[in-house]
């Protein structure tokens, strides 16, 4: 049996067992399983070292680990060491190499091209990381919010783009949601610089957050006329370019986001 799985804390919310169960089911891939794992992070490189060195193929490494991936790789891919994190692992003889599909899923979820567009991009972790870089790369006029503003300037030092404390969400072309806030049913209006009456038909805005039903800030900017990918899409997008990795083979997207949404 070939193992993957995906490694956070918490984890139990994730839909990726589903998603990359099926899409092994659906290329007759039976020697494969996915699981999820939680992990604490004191024990994440003990962990992935574990794992590399057993009959673990690889792994999907979200909140709060994915900085830590990059420490415990032998190895990066050019995409991971430019974004500074890593969502997925690949083991082979008992060594670890990271590399970064949050990019990429991450545009190919949208509707049109962002290049010129301005985008506000809140959070400043891993998955920020990923979606300002991939922007900046785009061509988009890039802002950054985070609660703590250090870490927002931090991070468009080292990517590009412009840190911003009071940003007027009514002005941007795009807007991407890269923290937590939602995932344990927070209010976006409270924790974040938005509110509900920001939006309008010119935008796109993204949540990386995902749940059962469509979250607030998703919910709200639909009401307000603007064009929606909710985390799910993202979440089958990097998630299709983790299995390629792995399996080397196509990643069967349909299967993946019927399971995902199911």
């Amino acid at each position: 049996m070939k193992r993957l799985a995906v490694l956070g804390h918490p984890v139990g919310h994730s839909r990726s067992p589903a998603m990359h169960n099926a899409a092994l089911a659906a290329l007759g891939l039976d020697d494969w399983h996915y699981e999820a794992i939680d992990i604490a992070p004191d024990r994440f490189e003990e962990t992935v070292l574990e794992m590399a060195g057993g009959e673990f193929a690889g792994a999907n490494v979200t909140v709060p680990h994915k900085g830590a991936a990059l420490a415990v790789a032998d190895s990066l891919s050019e995409v991971a060491r430019e974004v500074g994190a890593a969502n997925t692992l690949a083991f082979a003889d008992g060594q670890v190499t990271a590399y970064n599909t949050d990019a990429d899923g991450f545009l190919s979820s949208l509707p049109d091209a962002v290049d010129r567009s301005k985008a506000l991009v809140l959070g400043a972790g891993g998955a920020a990381r990923a979606v300002v870089w991939a922007l900046v790369r785009e061509g988009a006029g890039v802002e950054v919010w985070n609660r703590t503003g250090l870490r927002s300037e931090n991070l468009c030092a080292e990517l590009g783009g412009t840190p911003v404390s009071s940003p007027d969400a009514g002005g941007y072309e795009l807007i991407v949601n890269a923290t937590a806030v939602g995932l344990g049913g927070e209010d976006p209006f409270a924790e974040l610089p938005l509110h509900a009456e920001d939006f309008n038909d010119g935008q796109i805005v993204v949540d990386l957050v995902y749940g059962s039903e469509p979250t607030a800030l998703v919910a709200a900017a639909q009401a307000g006329g603007a064009r929606t990918v909710d985390g799910i899409e993202v979440l089958v997008r990097q998630g299709a370019a983790s299995f390629e990795v792995w399996t080397g083979r196509e990643a069967p997207l349909a299967e993946m986001r019927e399971a995902a949404r199911a």
